[in-house]
């Protein structure tokens, strides 16, 4: 209940100062209007004077919230506002700010800011920050980047950036404490408190030996209230969750949820420590991942900029948009097929859009479970089989217990009892039809290494409609014609 309303208080006063900053920029337009229309005597430096006490007023706004915030005030206003924003921004924050903004709007930002500005900005950040924005980055200022790096720093960036974008290497943190096992605990707190500050989120310190093998963790906690003269060897923790940088990021943010972890190690194939994964990062590869799925199920090719251009968010949706187009047609040829049929008794034409529509929601059904499944590694090549068993025979229940209502419903309407019977038929066969491409369909895009997500809901639709048609249709030409 506490998580809850601080979280909602956390939305509202983002959303307040939102509405503050958009109440600032109407008030900076509207006097500087004004002032511009004014006859007076060194017009040009009234002007200029308050121009620059408005755009005070908006800067010192800013300075007051966190880059996350300021990150979601640019997102939410239309491109020529956001760019006066961002210009106020101190500089000292904009990498930090370039990270939090989504990708579609960071390429806005990205194109209004020069070489200079692009390479201040990617300095502020640790390597591998620098690693998730370099992909957006010009090669000149990419090559800039690097070359104002250090060996070590250079070849922990190559590194970040040579793992798959799924992977927990994508998602390693290379800023972390290591300690030996044979030092007391006084070494290592002498050790901690000669440091600015511990790096985000530090729950644990890391125990390896000369060779950057891990040997345990030891939790903060247990330092803190353990004698100091304990050596970290008889205290640390052996029972500990590691991770290495080819694991899927999936698994870790399981392996996170499962343990309740704030941090968790990485090693590479010897064991020898190379980073580590903070809780921050999974939630935002669960939050990025999720959303990636919305627009994977909404036909979208990627995140969308709410205020980019007509041309660029109408070529986003194309593809899918084609794809429906084309279904469309194959499910109308579908019922072309079947003219006379539909001709000879209308009463068809108004009851074939049920058949689809249910086996349709059925199957979507089917698809939200499997994808889900999939995503919490539930589903296994061992037990798949037993799935599919299990929702055709779900598939065959509602079939008969909603296929039989339709067909009560068609004969209440049209006092036919082969007309009923035929509903409740086509209405039990669609609906096998739905849960199998419902399962099937997320499984075989998984097996092709692709998104489960990714078309589950077009290919649903397609094979619904258009084997629901053509069931409905073909028993009522052998049965009722």
């Amino acid at each position: 209940m506490a998580k809850s309303a601080r979280k909602k208080k956390r939305t509202q006063s983002v959303q307040e100062a939102l509405e503050q900053v958009r109440a600032l920029l109407q008030k900076h337009t509207i006097v500087e209007n004004m002032v511009h229309k004014q006859d007076m005597p060194r017009h040009d430096l009234v002007e200029s004077l308050v121009h620059k006490q408005n755009l005070a007023e908006l800067q010192n706004k800013l300075d007051q919230l966190h880059p996350a915030d300021v990150a979601y005030i640019l997102e939410a206003l239309p491109l020529e506002e956001r760019l006066v924003i961002w210009d106020l921004v101190k500089a000292e924050r904009d990498g930090e700010i370039l990270l939090e903004v989504s990708d579609s709007v960071r390429e806005t930002l990205i194109e209004n800011m020069d070489a200079h500005e692009l390479v201040a900005a990617a300095e502020q950040l640790d390597t591998d920050e620098i690693a998730d924005l370099v992909p957006d980055l010009p090669q000149d200022v990419v090559d800039d980047v690097l070359h104002s790096m250090s060996v070590e720093e250079r070849e922990q960036l190559r590194a970040a950036m040579s793992y798959a974008e799924d992977s927990v290497g994508a998602l390693m943190d290379f800023d972390m404490v290591s300690v030996r096992d044979d030092v007391s605990l006084e070494v290592v707190l002498r050790y901690l408190r000669r440091m600015d500050e511990l790096p985000d989120h530090t729950d644990q310190v890391f125990v390896v030996d000369r060779d950057d093998v891990i040997k345990g963790v030891l939790p903060i906690n247990r330092l803190i209230v353990t004698d100091p003269e304990v050596l970290v060897g008889s205290v640390m923790n052996t029972g500990y969750i590691t991770l290495t940088p080819d694991d899927k990021a999936q698994q870790a943010a399981q392996s996170f949820e499962r343990y309740d972890l704030v941090s968790a190690p990485v090693v590479d194939q010897s064991n020898r420590l190379v980073g580590r994964v903070t809780v921050d990062v999974v939630v935002d590869f669960i939050r990025e991942r999720n959303e990636a799925e919305q627009l994977s199920h909404a036909g979208l090719l990627e995140e969308e900029d709410i205020f980019a251009s007509v041309w660029k968010s109408a070529k986003n949706r194309w593809l899918w948009l084609a794809v429906n187009l084309g279904t469309a047609f194959f499910a109308s040829r579908v019922i072309g097929a079947f003219e006379g049929t539909i001709e000879k008794l209308v009463a068809l034409a108004t009851l074939m859009p049920i058949v689809a529509g249910i086996a349709g929601n059925s199957g979507n059904q089917t698809t939200t479970l499997i994808i889900r499944s999939l995503a919490l590694g539930q589903v296994t090549p061992d037990n798949a089989r037993r799935l599919i068993g299990k929702e055709l025979a779900i598939s065959l229940l509602n079939g008969v217990v909603w296929g039989g209502v339709a067909g009560i419903f068609a004969y209440l309407l049209y006092r036919s009892m082969p007309l009923s019977l035929v509903m409740t038929s086509a209405m039990l066969l669609n609906l096998v039809v739905g849960a199998l491409v419902g399962m099937m369909v997320p499984l075989a895009m998984q097996k092709l290494g692709r998104d489960p997500a990714i078309g589950s809901s077009v290919l649903l639709t397609f094979t619904t409609d258009s084997m629901g048609f053509f069931i409905f249709l073909g028993l009522a030409t052998v049965f009722l014609i």
